[in-house]
C-alpha cells in the first residue's frame, strides 16, 4: 500500500465524499482518482453514487469520468490491510 493509499484509508472509516477527501488530504484530483481506483480494484474500498447510501459496482470507464462525484468507504478487507501496517 502506497503512502497516499494509506492516507486515503485513514479517512474512509465512514462514508466520505471525494470532495471531503480532497480537502483532508490536499492532493490533486488526479492523484486521488488514480489511488482510489487502485483501492477499489483491489477490493479495499467501495463506491457510492449518487448518494452516500447507494453502493455501485465498479466500472472503469464510469469511474474515470465520475470519481469526483462518488462517495467512498473502506471495506473490511481494506481496513485489515491498513491496520496491519
Amino acid at each position: 500500500m502506497t503512502e497516499i493509499e494509506f492516507e486515503i484509508m485513514d479517512e474512509l472509516y465512514f462514508v466520505t465524499s471525494f470532495q471531503q477527501l480532497g480537502n483532508a488530504l490536499l492532493r490533486t484530483h488526479e492523484e486521488l482518482c488514480h489511488s482510489l481506483q487502485d483501492l477499489v480494484v483491489r477490493g479495499y474500498v467501495k463506491c457510492f453514487y449518487p448518494d452516500p447510501d447507494t453502493e455501485i459496482e465498479y466500472n472503469q470507464v464510469k469511474f474515470s469520468k465520475e470519481c469526483q462525484q462518488y462517495y467512498f468507504l473502506a471495506t473490511k478487507a481494506g481496513l485489515m490491510v491498513h491496520n496491519s501496517r
